[in-house]
C-alpha cells in the first residue's frame, strides 16, 4: 500500500492536471488542463478462528483505479487569454436535441430574414 500511495503522489502533481504549455509557429500558446480522479478499494481476513490450523487460511484483495480526463485549454495569444472548454459528446438523444436547439434557431431566422429582405 504504502508503494502505491506513492506512485500516486508522483501522479498527481501540478504538471498532471495543467501541463505543459505548447507554443504553435503563429504565437499561439496552448496550455492542456485536465481532471483527476482516483480511487482505492482494500480487503483482508484471515479466518482463523476457532480452527486456527485450517491451512493456514487468508484472504486479500486491494485495487486502484486513476482516470485522467482533458477538460480545457488555456489560449494564449498576445495580451489576449481564454478558456476553450473540451466538452464531451453527448451522451443520450435529448443531449443532443438540446445541443442542435441554438442551430436550428440560427437556421430559422436566417430563413425568414431572407424572406422578409427578397419583399
Amino acid at each position: 500500500m504504502e508503494t502505491t500511495m506513492q506512485k500516486v503522489r508522483e501522479l498527481v502533481d501540478a504538471n498532471t492536471i495543467v501541463g505543459e504549455p505548447v507554443t504553435t509557429m503563429d504565437g499561439i500558446t496552448l496550455i492542456p488542463v485536465s481532471k483527476l480522479s482516483f480511487g482505492f478499494a482494500g480487503g483482508g481476513t484471515d479466518f482463523a478462528g476457532k480452527n486456527p490450523s485450517a491451512n493456514n487460511n487468508f484472504g486479500g484483495g486491494i485495487g486502484a483505479g486513476v482516470r485522467i480526463e482533458p477538460v480545457a485549454f488555456i489560449v494564449v495569444k498576445g495580451e489576449s487569454v481564454k478558456i476553450l472548454n473540451i466538452s464531451p459528446p453527448a451522451a443520450t438523444t435529448v443531449d443532443r436535441i438540446i445541443e442542435t436547439v441554438p442551430e436550428m434557431f440560427d437556421k430559422v431566422t436566417d430563413f425568414f430574414g431572407r424572406d422578409k429582405q427578397q419583399d
